[in-house]
């Protein structure tokens, strides 16, 4: 067998072009700027969690890795730049924790270079207290004893998302490629839907903060109108979920729903400003 060890010359050079880096960092005093008041919105609200779930989605669709290190440290320190600010172990960890859930369910939405990317910058920011604690071994592995069980997660969730539609959309999407549909009720149940044993879980994200994801995602990558529609549909179907907390109860609400969505977009007119511009208005139109 012979071994490629290096790139041809001209394909090296190809590769150079088109765009291979990932969109410039933009300006972070304008960053934290709307960092600060998007979170002192959420926090007048009591939605926090979601706001960190929304906002994670949003920087890694815009795929700027290095707001994503910038936003762990907003959330876990009084001061930025000064580590030693840094407000406590347990915050970090739950907060780290959540980020990195948000962007493994993340990939379902926008693909997994991205999701690499962001978490890569997450991994090289976060303090090697909070490194060495979160979770080392997986609790997605498909074996002959929890398939089915995975399998019923997924269809649950499928349910709870596109029904009265639910069963004419897998059939669609299943006449797509038969193979198609399988894989995405496969990959609700493993990564989208909830994982058993709620809070106990290390970064466990509800079935309202997966159609955050999914809603943040989609809103930030533009041009797919319909699943982003059909996801908005989910985080409100999701107010019929039993044991929903107060703050998810809001979230799902018709005005929690709508200011996902346009804290998303105050987000976006930062890392994405032609979005705004093709718009003509920094602002959601609803």
């Amino acid at each position: 067998m012979v071994s490629v060890k290096h790139l041809p010359p001209a394909v090296k050079q190809l590769l150079t072009l088109r765009t291979p880096q990932p969109r410039p960092t933009p300006s972070l005093p304008r960053l934290t700027e709307v960092l600060s008041s998007t979170f002192q919105d959420a926090k007048a609200k009591r939605a926090e969690r979601g706001w960190l779930t929304l906002t994670m989605c949003t920087l890694l669709t815009a795929n700027a890795p290095p707001t994503i290190g910038h936003l762990y440290r907003f959330a876990t320190r009084d001061d930025l730049e000064n580590a030693a600010t840094r407000r406590g172990y347990d915050e970090a960890l739950s907060k780290a924790a959540l980020m990195r859930e948000s962007a493994l369910k993340s990939c379902i939405f926008v693909g997994v270079p991205r999701t690499i990317l962001s978490l890569a910058n997450l991994h090289q920011t976060i303090e090697d207290d909070v490194r060495n604690g979160l979770r080392k071994s997986s609790v997605r592995i498909v074996n002959k004893e929890n398939v089915d069980e995975i399998v019923a997660r997924g269809e649950a969730l499928w349910s709870s998302i596109y029904e009265p539609h639910a069963e004419k959309l897998r059939n669609k999407l299943g006449s797509y490629h038969p193979d198609f549909i399988e894989f995405i009720i496969q990959a609700y149940g493993t990564v989208l839907s909830p994982l058993p044993g709620g809070d106990a879980v290390e970064g466990n994200l509800s079935r309202a903060q997966g159609s955050i994801v999914g809603t943040a995602c989609l809103r930030a990558e533009g041009g797919v109108g319909p699943q982003l529609t059909s996801h908005v549909f989910g985080l409100l179907k999701a107010r019929d979920v039993p044991g929903l907390s107060e703050e998810d109860y809001w979230l799902a609400s018709d005005e929690g729903t709508e200011w996902v969505v346009r804290t998303v977009d105050k987000i976006l007119d930062v890392v994405k400003p032609e979005l705004s511009a093709q718009d003509g208005v920094g602002q959601a139109k609803l």
